[in-house]
């Protein structure tokens, strides 16, 4: 059934949706790696699609920027149309000194200064983590790629510009190799849903360097965690 925000149909959707924060670059994969593709939805903009890559039906979809804009469309491909694993697959920002320009980060866990949680009424704090299984099969395809990939503790913050200078230098104490705005939510979402969730993140600044990559090729340029994404797709 369509929703205020999806207007795809029963069936329109596949049980994997790679799920990036940029619209724009849901279609460019569409575009580029997906064959027989057919668009399930254009409602504000949030384009999505269905294709076949390898053989295996996949579909992609933007998610938007922050966890309330992912809480609502992860809450819908779980709940109304039958998604089991969504992989986001999006930029971040690079924290740890280890960690350089392009790199391909998966989040294990992913730490959070939001109040996403709260809607829960956990008598504790809770901690997202990634789906085992489809975390194995992430770090297993980057292997067969040789493409170098870095497991650990993300950040998925509520601010990109945060008004206390220090907060990222915390952060960083405490190892976490990246941040960006939407998997803490994703993680949730999955869980309550007893479903599969992974975030694949490629590097596209450092807050610490002040290295970063243009507007235009964040769009088209992350190849590598693409590509991981697909083959994990089922």
């Amino acid at each position: 059934m369509a929703t205020p925000h999806n207007a795809a149909k029963p069936g329109d959707i596949a049980k994997t949706v790679l799920m990036p924060g940029d619209p724009l670059r849901a279609k460019y994969i569409a575009d580029n790696f997906l064959e027989d593709v057919t668009c399930f939805n254009t409602v504000r903009n949030m384009f999505g699609y269905t294709g076949t890559y390898k053989g295996k039906r996949v579909s992609v979809m933007g998610g938007g920027m922050g966890m309330p804009s992912i809480g609502i469309y992860s809450y819908e491909l779980y709940h109304f149309y039958d998604v089991e694993s969504i992989i986001r697959i999006g930029s971040a920002g690079g924290i740890g000194d280890d960690i350089k320009v392009r790199d391909v980060v998966i989040g294990m866990g992913a730490s959070t200064d939001s109040n996403y949680a709260e809607q829960y009424k956990l008598p504790g704090t809770y901690a997202p983590i990634a789906d085992f299984s489809l975390l194995r099969k992430a770090v297993e395809a980057a292997e067969e790629k040789n493409i170098k990939v870095v497991v650990g503790n993300i950040l998925s913050s509520d601010h990109f510009y945060n008004d206390y200078e220090k907060t990222n230098e915390l952060w960083k104490k405490m190892n976490i190799a990246a941040v960006e705005m939407e998997a803490a939510a994703l993680y949730m979402i999955a869980a309550r849903a007893n479903k599969k969730a992974l975030c694949i993140l490629t590097v596209s600044d450092h807050v610490f360097t002040g290295e970063a990559l243009p507007a235009e090729e964040r769009q088209t340029s992350f190849r590598e965690m693409m590509e991981i994404a697909l083959e994990i797709a089922d």
